[in-house]
């Protein structure tokens, strides 16, 4: 087979019908809605900011910790999310391994109702967050292997799109829950005050509440997969999944080199994308002056539009192509982050609009290069696939905070971090830019 065209896009699943009930998807996208809760409230806006606040120790060590934390987190996921997803192909075991990991998230998100402001228990609340990461990744292997199940090749972009949209709007309809209930309010809902970090902790307890609800539809709504004819020899399984997962690298190079390439390509544009919401709020205060009332209402504007706007472009992905979906709108992003740098002193205005701009693209771009995968993946190697796709993002994690570090020292601003974070989204798209496929 030529190494510069991807196979053919497979036939669907023999589980993905080829008219999908909607109710179907509705309930796996439900899992997205939920999971969102882990994304946006525990990493991103309420309990990693907590743990890093000054009762846990001085900030450059609390800091280094928690990186620290989820570096570990991230080299094990980068060393088992293939194996895992491998297993759970030829086990037929997809939902009995998503419901695992998602209940020890939902257990690690309970147990942070312990983590109380006390230098003594930074690492507790650590190692809940590390092992929280890795389950959740473990948890997406098998829940964006089951798109191949529910979805054809005629609609796998607007199912795909659907999934991204609801877990954006699902995490901020929870956030704003709980910034009305629990953080804004001096007396929250149910008395709860910040005496004791009671108003984020109580927080995390909505958070496990809301994951657990919302990720059950799934379990009903999707079939289980079939086990494989012939199993691997159980008494040397994990040594075997570790064979079989370089064997599939080493096929990819030989039979269908150009998705080994976008799996590498989709590594580096996707850790930019990450970039963006990561470093987006630090922009907004240091280089802008928002407080964090208003980098937290950016915060929810961002995600906002970034949902909507994935799903609208997913119901017309099947159409456009995946591959042009994402070439545009990384085009995009550049040019916009480029834009805020260029106009900063200008005033808050460009932040709000270029700056948004940047959001609206990033959920495209994520279910465009999800489901561009799923097209090609033959049927019954899911797991294995997305279990690279996620090892691959987790190995180059790095490069967003080293561009965003090393541009900032370079120039000698925060303000400058935003050119770090898009030469990653343009390295991305120069590697996306040669890669085939019959579908463009």
């Amino acid at each position: 087979m030529s190494d510069h065209v991807l196979p053919a896009p497979v036939p669907s699943s023999p589980a993905a019908p080829e008219s999908v009930q909607k109710r179907t998807v509705f309930a796996w996208s439900l899992w997205d809605w939920g999971s969102a809760s882990f994304n946006a409230v525990v990493t991103t806006f309420v309990f990693s900011v907590y743990i890093t606040s000054a009762p846990f120790g001085p900030e450059e060590q609390v800091s280094a910790e928690l990186g620290i934390a989820l570096l570990v987190a991230g080299v094990v996921v980068a060393l088992f999310a293939p194996v895992i997803g491998r297993l759970t192909d030829q086990a037929g075991r997809r939902k009995t391994w998503l419901g695992i990991n998602t209940g020890i998230v939902v257990a690690c998100t309970v147990l942070m109702v312990f983590v109380a402001p006390d230098e003594q228990l930074l690492i507790f609340g650590l190692v809940l967050l590390a092992i929280g990461n890795v389950a959740f990744e473990f948890a997406s292997v098998s829940y964006n292997a089951m798109l191949g199940q529910i979805a054809n090749n005629g609609n796998v972009g607007k199912i795909s799109g659907v999934g991204w949209g609801m877990g954006y709007l699902g995490g901020i309809v929870l956030l704003a829950l709980i910034l009305v209930g629990f953080i804004f309010p001096e007396v929250g809902w149910f008395g709860v005050t910040s005496e004791g970090g009671w108003n984020v902790r109580i927080a995390m307890l909505l958070a496990a509440v809301w994951f657990a609800v919302f990720a059950i539809p799934v379990f009903f709504a999707v079939p289980e997969i079939p086990a494989a004819t012939h199993p691997k020899n159980t008494g040397r399984w994990f040594i075997q999944a570790y064979a079989d997962v370089f064997r599939s690298v080493a096929g990819l190079w030989r039979d269908a080199r150009q998705t080994l390439h976008f799996l590498v390509a989709s590594a580096v544009f996707r850790d930019g994308l990450a970039g963006v919401f990561t470093f987006g709020g630090v922009i907004a205060a240091r280089s802008f002056g928002f407080d964090n009332t208003t980098v937290i209402l950016f915060a929810i504007a961002a995600n906002v539009v970034a949902g909507l706007a994935t799903i609208l472009v997913g119901f017309f992905e099947d159409r456009l192509g995946a591959k042009r979906v994402m070439v545009w709108s990384i085009v995009l992003m550049v040019i916009c982050a480029l834009l805020v740098f260029a106009l900063h002193d200008a005033g808050t205005w460009v932040f709000w609009i270029f700056g948004l701009m940047l959001c609206i693209f990033v959920g495209p771009v994520q279910s465009a290069s999800r489901s561009f995968l799923a097209r090609q993946i033959p049927p019954g190697r899911e797991g294995e696939i997305f279990g690279l796709y996620a090892t691959t993002g987790r190995a180059v994690s790095f490069l967003a905070p080293a561009g965003f570090t090393i541009a900032i020292a370079i120039g000698g601003s925060t303000i400058f971090g935003i050119i770090g974070i898009g030469a990653v989204l343009l390295i991305g798209l120069l590697l996306l830019l040669p890669v085939r496929t019959r579908q463009q």
